[in-house]
């Protein structure tokens, strides 16, 4: 290839300011949409610490993509900067319960994030030191360096147990700190997840509560066109925006999905070197970051995770109508896939537990039937997703192993 060949394009035909379509991006006041009553009541309950005082730990539910996380972060910015108008020292700690499940991976993210070591002197190693003393450093670093520490746990439902949540909503009434005064903001997907809280837990730290719900299509076509600038003046088709937000509203109402679609949409025409953004393209995007993101879902699960998720799905697609199936039935595929796969088998106990983990991710739903005083009752187990959708991410990964 000569030094005269263009591997690379120097000026992007469709996209001029891509980063406002990317998921962890954080949009100004402007561009939230939507959520104006939920800020103001999240503000409301975190005020207290522009002036010092000890904010109101707050649990916040709601499907994916409804905003939580978002309006989380913009509220605990403004806060900072807010209480510094005031002379008060406050600072933010964002912990993704996904990744750092574990109580000592997640203080050792807290502590790390709110440390300042040239301030301190306190070291926040990766590993390689107690879940004890990470604590101990962590109460050090907070009472010699902020008068106010706002921990955002997001997706909170995703920690091994309570642990992280005990010490921190009783860090002040246990003497563990002194000075400094700590609220909670924990984030999650499950309406019920506060079923599964230790009772001193949850007298803590459901201080205040509330429900995302999901965007309706005026709302997500509003939140594309506060974004309409990520792409060059003229090249999206008039009907793009309209057709995503319908398309989103009318299967989950979620903001992030939409964003992605429309995101997605602006790839195929760039890969097509198209020079508008049809309609036509969004539902092949529809496609495509619905594949995405159940391969992000399920990345990192085990094989008999896998397993027992391909079980379902070929029994769903074998099936004529949208129906459930009985534990044992599935259980009796999975048996067969494993020995195709040359691995042993796991329990029908533990095959049950695979499926309570599914549920529970909301992939698929389960159902307690009754057969009568003959069989007595029993669990049935259904998609939510689209199977071909999961076969086609599940055949990639089962090959990659």
């Amino acid at each position: 290839m000569s030094q005269s060949d263009e591997l690379f394009t120097r000026e992007d035909p469709i996209f001029v300011n891509k980063e406002l379509l990317e998921i962890n991006h954080l949009p100004d006041e402007g561009r939230i949409v939507g959520r104006d009553d939920a800020i103001s009541k999240l503000a409301n309950a975190v005020n207290p610490a522009i002036f010092g005082q000890s904010p109101s730990n707050v649990l916040i539910y709601g499907k994916t993509g409804t905003g939580k996380s978002l309006c989380a972060k913009y509220v605990s910015t403004r806060l900072v900067e807010t209480a510094a108008e005031e002379n008060v020292n406050a600072k933010t700690a964002y912990v993704d319960c996904a990744q750092d499940t574990t109580e000592t991976q997640a203080v050792q993210t807290i502590a790390s994030k709110l440390n300042d070591p040239d301030t301190t002197g306190v070291n926040i190693p990766d590993k390689g030191i107690s879940t004890a003393t990470y604590y101990k450093r962590l109460w050090k670093i907070l009472d010699e360096q902020h008068d106010v520490a706002l921990i955002i746990l997001d997706e909170i439902d995703k920690l091994d147990d309570d642990s992280i949540l005990m010490q921190l909503s009783r860090a002040g009434e246990a003497g563990k700190i002194e000075s400094c005064k700590i609220g909670v903001i924990g984030i999650s997907n499950k309406i019920r997840y506060k079923d599964r809280m230790d009772e001193r837990v949850k007298s803590s730290l459901c201080e205040r509560e509330f429900v995302f719900p999901p965007y309706d299509a005026g709302q997500l076509n509003d939140i594309m066109e506060a974004r309409r600038d990520a792409f060059r003046d003229g090249v999206l088709d008039e009907s793009v925006i309209s057709r995503t937000a319908a398309l989103a509203a009318r299967e989950h109402g979620d903001a992030r999905k939409a964003i992605d679609i429309l995101r997605y949409a602006g790839e195929i025409a760039q890969s097509e070197e198209a020079e508008v953004v049809r309609e036509e393209f969004v539902d092949r995007a529809r496609d495509q970051a619905e594949t995405d993101r159940f391969r992000e879902l399920i990345r990192g699960s085990t094989p008999h995770s896998r397993y027992v998720l391909q079980a379902l799905t070929i029994l769903s697609l074998n099936s004529p109508k949208k129906e459930g199936f009985r534990t044992t039935a599935i259980y009796d595929l999975y048996e067969q896939i494993c020995r195709q796969e040359g691995s042993e088998g796991l329990s029908l106990r533990r095959v049950r537990d695979l499926l309570k983990e599914h549920a529970f991710l909301d992939v698929t739903e389960q159902s307690r039937c009754s057969g009568g005083s003959a069989e007595g009752s029993y669990t049935e187990h259904q998609l939510l997703e689209d199977p071909e959708v999961i076969q086609s991410v599940l055949s990639g990964s089962l090959d990659s192993e």
